[in-house]
């Protein structure tokens, strides 16, 4: 199966696309990696499901002007940015959450009892990897 989007495709070929289950995997994660940096970067500003940050580990802290809070607001643009480019240009997208996932995992790993978060972070950063790959297949760049 060639490198294509699904909008240039025959009906036939969709269909047969959407039966793939490599494809589905693909917009499975592609919608996952879009929206849930959206979210999480938005709760940054609200600190509705946590109040994060706790999840700052102090030595960042000390290295970045403003409070913790002041360093999540910039962290919740990011991740707000991050999903949009996710949702716009998954083969590039992945690649980016997952090295933003990696920031994560060695802030987490230098705070002590948060080392399950690491590995989910990581389990996270696997999925950003998969998608990237994923995207090599089956989206393209329009010209």
């Amino acid at each position: 199966m060639s490198s294509t989007t699904i909008s240039s495709r025959s009906d036939a070929d969709r269909r047969a696309m959407l039966s793939d289950p490599g494809y589905q995997a693909f917009v499975i994660l592609r919608t996952g990696f879009t929206v849930a940096p959206i979210l999480f970067g938005l709760d940054k500003f609200a600190n509705l499901l946590v109040d994060w940050p706790v999840y700052l580990a102090p030595w960042i802290n000390d290295l970045v002007p403003g409070s913790a809070q002041t360093a999540m607001y910039a962290v919740g643009g990011i991740e707000i940015v991050a999903g949009v480019v996710v949702g716009l240009a998954p083969r590039f997208g992945g690649w980016l959450v997952a090295g933003w996932l990696g920031g994560i995992i060695i802030n987490l790993l230098t705070i002590p009892g948060y080392y399950d978060i690491a590995l989910r972070d990581f389990g996270l950063l696997l999925g950003a990897v998969a998608l990237a790959r994923l995207a090599q297949r089956y989206h393209r760049e329009r010209p």
